[in-house]
């Protein structure tokens, strides 16, 4: 009965545990790249401030032309003046008093005086308004459209930049989280087969087959493997975790990874790839978009300088004043076309022939860029793929190793039931084992990366060179 409930409980150890794992997976969320990638396009914090700088680029492209706006303004006022000059106007004043008195005293009628102008306040005031239209055309503007279209350019190659550095950095994490799990799954099996043999010594210990050394033996390598594998599995929890996150599921989604680390097979050379692709990159793209924008900010800066600009204005400034009650509105305004030309900016060391000379310091500070760029794609280029041919000649080899391994294994695996062999023999042949599957599979996962890292420098699928 003893035995009988030590099974039972032994067997409970293990399948609870099992069928808990199992109902966990099919309530976690079943991810392929495909889906991952799909997710982050979506959620993506870093691409929608890209995408955030793309839209003010395409708005300042959009609306380059609004140099050439007029600037409308308009404006009304009421003035009142401190003192008035109305000796005159106060003199005529005086001399129709004096006609109105004479008449008064010829018809009878009641004489009645004008007030002089200075003693009303009314005579202090004007009211003004004003409509004022101008127009700036220069040389200058042309270039500063074409530089904003230019940037706007610049700015798509960047944001497409974004988006599949991006994308490949979250397969790349995918295939290393699957790594992580197939690393993780060889740990488990090991601790597994570390059970059976404790347990087994166990039973040939009860049966007096093995000393109590060899079940100790067995035992302790069973619980030092425990903490191990525990630990793993905490990292993978948490890279789980973070993974989520960068895609932008809501924070604690469990998710379960569909895929394999099976990279597909290219046969390529450096010199083909840089024949066909060396322009096509992106970094190429970019920089040469902005020593382009650069040049055209250059020679809008130059016409500034060195050609005048043609001013329209049209001014309607209508006017009233109080001076006499039939007053009215007089229009003061006018037109006006103008050649400007500021000579100060022509001087060598003005402020504007110093900006100047700030782009072609920056001008030559891109060309320069642009020839490290070159220089460095040939280096990445090759030596990604070195990367692709060293790491097919690893897999291939590691995969004829795994198999001489895994028969040594099993050998061993026999012998030690039988008694032949020690336990230390066993564990060393377990161990050479899982290193060649771990290796083996570290080898697939860099060259899976590798390829990636290469079609992203050339801005290119290389599925056609598929093998």
């Amino acid at each position: 009965m003893k035995k009988f409930f030590a099974s039972l409980a032994f067997a409970a150890m293990i399948f609870v545990p099992a069928l808990a794992q199992e109902q966990e997976q099919e309530k976690a969320m079943t991810l392929t790249v495909e889906q991952a990638v799909e997710f982050a396009k979506e959620n993506s914090k870093t691409l929608k401030s890209a995408e955030i700088d793309l839209e003010m680029k395409k708005r300042a492209s959009q609306y380059s032309w609004n140099v050439f706006l007029p600037k409308v303004q308009a404006s009304f006022s009421a003035a009142r003046t401190t003192e008035l000059d109305l000796t005159q106007a106060n003199s005529m004043i005086s001399i129709a008093n004096g006609l109105n008195q004479i008449s008064s005293l010829i018809s009878g009628n009641p004489y009645v005086p004008q007030e002089k102008i200075s003693e009303k306040e009314k005579y202090h005031w004007a009211l003004v308004g004003e409509v004022s239209a101008s127009l700036s055309m220069s040389l200058a503007y042309i270039s500063l459209i074409r530089a904003a279209k230019a940037d706007y350019e610049c700015g798509k190659i960047t944001w497409e930049q974004s988006q599949k550095q991006t994308f490949m950095n979250i397969k790349k994490l995918f295939y290393g989280l699957l790594l992580q799990q197939e690393s993780l799954g060889v740990k488990k099996a090991t601790l597994e087969n570390a059970r059976q043999r404790a347990a087994q010594a166990e039973v040939n210990y009860k049966n007096g087959l093995i000393p109590e050394l060899r079940l100790l033996n067995a035992q302790v390598t069973y619980e030092n493997q425990k903490p191990e594998v525990e630990s793993a599995q905490q990292a993978l929890n948490q890279a789980m975790d973070n993974f989520v996150f960068l895609i932008g599921l809501p924070v604690g989604t469990k998710i379960q990874l569909e895929g394999s680390i099976e990279p597909t097979y290219v046969n390529v050379t450096s010199d083909d790839l840089l024949e066909k692709y060396a322009d096509k990159s992106l970094d190429y793209q970019n920089l040469k978009g902005a020593i382009d924008s650069l040049k055209l900010n250059l020679s809008a800066l130059n016409l500034s300088s060195y050609t005048p600009a043609l001013i329209l204005s049209y001014n309607y400034q209508p006017m009233k004043t109080f001076v006499s009650d039939d007053s009215k509105w007089n229009d003061q305004g006018k037109f006006a076309a103008s050649l400007v030309w500021n000579l100060t900016d022509m001087l060598p060391f003005s402020a504007n022939r110093q900006k100047a000379a700030d782009i072609k310091a920056n001008l030559r500070k891109l060309e320069l860029k642009m020839e490290m760029l070159v220089e460095n794609q040939k280096v990445q280029v090759k030596k990604a793929v070195d990367t692709l041919n060293q790491a097919r000649e690893q897999i291939d080899s590691m995969g004829r190793n795994i198999t001489l391994a895994q028969r040594a294994y099993d050998s061993s695996a026999r012998s030690y039931r039988n008694g032949a062999t020690e336990l230390l023999d066993l564990r060393d042949s377990e161990s050479q084992l899982n290193q060649a599957k771990l290796g083996q599979l570290n080898q697939k996962f860099n060259y899976i990366s590798a390829l990636m890292d290469l079609e992203y420098t050339l801005n290119a699928d290389l599925s056609s060179y598929k093998e």
